[in-house]
């Protein structure tokens, strides 16, 4: 049995709950998220009568109601939509080296001393990025890269990466880390 100042001592270190009347719905990630949603469902629809419309208007704000704190899961956007902007700025230059390596790849495939030039092998590297989101988009940016796939990445930067020849192993972690690490503001 607990004396009362025993129990006045485990009452107060109880954890603290969040006040009752505080809201989990924020207005501008539901908006974002409505935004994006709609507009997809717009594009791949085609379907611009009153009915299709307010159908897709509908089901898009349920469910941007219902799933917009997996976006964005805090209510604070500050510095977020910066790193988007600088993500989008990144995509016009992935989308060149794509090409590249496309190219790289027929060139590959096609030349008459295709089994010489093919040279397939593992590398390991340690990346300087620190941030989960940007190890993983440098692991998926290395991955849609044709002549490279991400086998492994560790949380401490570890990866493991099958290229199809020299070449492409040479390339890493080279151009792309530093890219990412701009959008992450890591450089």
């Amino acid at each position: 049995m607990l004396n009362k100042n025993e129990e006045k001592n485990l009452h107060n270190n109880q954890p603290e709950t969040a006040p009752k009347n505080q809201s989990s719905f924020y207005f501008f990630p539901f908006l974002i998220t409505f935004i994006v949603m709609f507009g997809i469902w717009m594009l791949l629809s085609g379907k611009f009568d009153p009915f299709h419309l307010s159908l897709g208007f509908i089901s898009c704000a349920i469910v941007a109601f219902l799933s917009s704190d997996l976006l964005f899961p805090s209510p604070i956007l500050k510095g977020k939509l910066t790193v988007f902007l600088r993500w989008l700025c990144y995509l016009p230059w992935l989308t060149i080296e794509l090409y590249k390596a496309n190219i790289h790849l027929v060139y590959l495939s096609l030349h008459p001393r295709m089994m010489d030039l093919i040279d397939p092998r593992i590398i390991k590297f340690k990346s300087t990025l620190d941030s989960e989101l940007g190890l993983v988009t440098f692991a998926n940016s290395i991955t849609l890269t044709p002549g490279t796939i991400t086998v492994n990445v560790s949380s401490d930067g570890d990866f493991k990466v099958h290229a199809i020849d020299k070449a492409c192993a040479d390339s890493l972690p080279g151009e792309m880390e530093i890219k990412i690490a701009k959008v992450f503001r890591k450089v």
